[in-house]
């Protein structure tokens, strides 16, 4: 798999497995961006590219947070929808703030293994794996946080819509064509 270099910001979609934080050469963060098919490597912190990615879909990072914080209760590390109609969910692996973290879509999760050392390695559902520094306690807490976030949010759209006799737009779409 080939990286490519970005100096601006990567934009991240329903492809976009990790966004994983790292250093370069000289100690300035960066972050390895994971897709199904692809890697890239982008001169930006993890935050900074989902709070992108979450400006892109009409809220901030700290818009999206406070969101997650408002429908589950949670308080700290919290999962968010950066867009919950593409099934776009990440959760941070610490503090959005802190340089060790990095973002997970919890979508493309196959499984998590413990390794010797406690760490996680997450193996995803097209065959890649990744291993974090977070422990494999954290990262099996943030997906089933993620979990319960995505079926509130996703209950109270379902809800909404049957109130409203709004059809789901997937099956709008597919009526168009």
């Amino acid at each position: 798999m080939e990286k490519e270099l970005f100096t601006a910001f990567h934009e991240i979609n329903p492809l976009t497995m990790a966004v994983i934080a790292s250093r370069d050469e000289y100690g300035n963060p960066i972050s390895y961006i994971l897709e199904e098919s692809a890697e890239y490597i982008s001169h930006q912190p993890p935050s900074k590219i989902i709070d992108a990615a979450c400006m892109f879909f009409g809220s901030s990072l700290k818009g999206r947070q406070e969101g997650t914080r408002s429908i589950s209760g949670l308080n700290n590390k919290v999962p968010i929808s950066i867009d919950p109609i593409s099934g776009m969910y990440f959760f941070p692996t610490f503090s959005p703030w802190s340089p060790k973290c990095s973002w997970i879509a919890h979508s493309h999760i196959e499984k998590v293994n413990r390794l010797e050392d406690n760490r996680a390695e997450i193996l995803f559902k097209n065959g890649k794996k990744i291993t974090l520094n977070a422990s494999y306690g954290s990262v099996v807490n943030q997906i089933q946080r993620t979990a319960q976030f995505r079926y509130l949010l996703d209950s109270r759209m379902q809800s909404l819509r049957k109130e409203l006799a709004i059809e789901p737009i997937d099956e709008l779409i597919f009526k168009a064509e």
